[in-house]
């Protein structure tokens, strides 16, 4: 089939590069010239493992194309992704879809034959009726369709997810789009994946319920954690106990920072705004944002604990500032708030990230970045561990810096707090 990707941000080009690895033929288009450029080139704006191969590979076998000419690859295309970016508006809870709109008014203006109209991007309930109702100034309704496919994709594990999802969730209101989009996902339908048909409304909701859901369960254990830690049990035991009931699961019940990334906060906030709309109270949802918001305030205090209250001058080390692991994605980090805070407090901060230097943390004042492991916790006083890398699961502190005895404050409980000890470390962890 003929696709045409809109928008080459991490959904755009995640699901247009897998699209032309199952044989499609697919156009990702952007208005960014200089992404495009890089793009044709081999060089990948996001970090994401395996990504690189993929693009480069079917880049060469000419199914993946990159363009600036938005109008023409619609009018090439079958089917049209909407991938654009769906950020909170400033000063508000509720989602930006003024890149919806302009895209929507974009493909109205070039529908030369019948289109099936996708929103990829996560949006309220309702968008896809707006978005019919701008196409249909100009177009006959019976010349194209919108759907609402939503993406369940990891940052980190994007392809894996692409390739062997949980479901395939269309939302459409008519028989033929849901034909040939049973058609498109048939790859990995036959290796198992769900496919739901469902209304337009109630895919878009899907998606903010799931996500919802999800930052509920990290934001529960969070909590669970706090609790924990006042009475001396181990968090581990309370996630291992809960996840084995089939009914709660063990996924997402890791206690560590605040919950980060593009999704989670934004779209907590926007069902709450489409709540409001509606008149209906999510009372759980906006006791989690608050929860969430609350909680590198709490670590920061525990790190003040540790550091008995002396801040001024102290050399801090945080290893990993991304929101989790293998991404390079800083939206929303709970480092983003701790280094600026410890910084302004008077501590020296150095911090190491596979995925390099931060210009998020460019302003602050004495935040070096270093590149490396060993280079970043020389002459530390406090070690924290804030992303979950690989990197640093196996690190040996003791022949790391030898004579050096810093603290070790680990935010993902990846060691093991009796063999940090032995090696003459002090340790603290989440919730244990």
């Amino acid at each position: 089939m003929k696709l045409c990707m809109i928008g080459t941000g991490y959904v755009g080009l995640v699901s247009g590069v897998c699209f032309s690895d199952l044989g499609n033929d697919v156009i990702c288009v952007d208005k960014d010239i200089s992404k495009i450029n890089q793009l044709k080139k081999g060089n990948i704006p996001i970090y994401e493992p395996g990504l690189s191969e993929l693009v480069i590979k079917n880049y060469k076998n000419k199914r993946l194309t990159f363009s600036t000419d938005i109008n023409n690859s619609i009018k090439k295309s079958d089917i049209i992704f909407i991938c654009v970016g769906t950020p909170t508006k400033k000063n508000s809870s509720s989602a930006d879809l003024r890149q919806i709109y302009s895209v929507a008014n974009k493909i109205s203006s070039s529908i030369n034959k019948f289109k099936i109209i996708i929103t990829k991007s996560t949006v309220p309930v309702t968008t896809g009726d707006e978005i019919e109702k701008i196409i249909s100034k100009k177009n006959n309704k019976n010349k194209f369709s919108i759907v609402s496919n939503p993406e369940f994709l990891r940052e980190g594990e994007a392809i894996r997810d692409f390739i062997f999802p949980d479901r395939i969730v269309i939302g459409s209101n008519d028989k033929k789009s849901n034909s040939i989009l049973k058609n498109l996902y048939s790859p990995l339908i036959s290796k198992g994946a769900q496919y739901i048909h469902t209304s337009r409304r109630a895919a878009e909701l899907i998606k903010y319920a799931s996500n919802s859901f999800l930052a509920t369960k990290i934001t529960f254990i969070n909590e669970m954690a706090n609790l924990c830690e006042k009475i001396g049990i181990n968090i581990e035991d309370i996630s291992i106990g809960m996840g084995l009931d089939k009914r709660i699961g063990s996924r997402f019940l890791r206690a560590g920072p605040a919950y980060g990334g593009s999704c989670f906060p934004k779209d907590t906030k926007a069902i709450i705004s489409t709540s409001d709309k509606f008149k209906t109270n999510l009372s759980v949802i906006k006791s989690v944002i608050k929860s969430n918001e609350n909680r590198s305030n709490l670590l920061l205090n525990r790190i003040y604990e540790i550091l008995n209250k002396k801040i001024k001058n102290k050399k801090i080390t945080f290893l990993g500032v991304t929101f989790k692991a293998n991404t390079d994605d800083m939206r929303d980090s709970s480092s983003l708030k701790m280094i600026p805070t410890l910084s302004k407090k008077g501590a020296i901060i150095k911090y190491f990230d596979p995925t390099g230097y931060k210009i998020e943390f460019e302003k602050n004042k004495n935040v070096f970045y270093e590149k490396s492991v060993k280079k970043s916790v020389e002459g530390s006083d406090l070690v924290i561990i804030h992303t979950e890398w690989n990197d640093f699961k196996s690190i040996n502190f003791k022949n790391l810096v030898k004579g050096k005895k810093f603290i070790i404050y680990d935010m993902r409980n990846i060691y093991s707090p009796a063999k940090i000890k032995a090696q003459g470390f002090k340790y603290f962890s989440i919730g244990r």
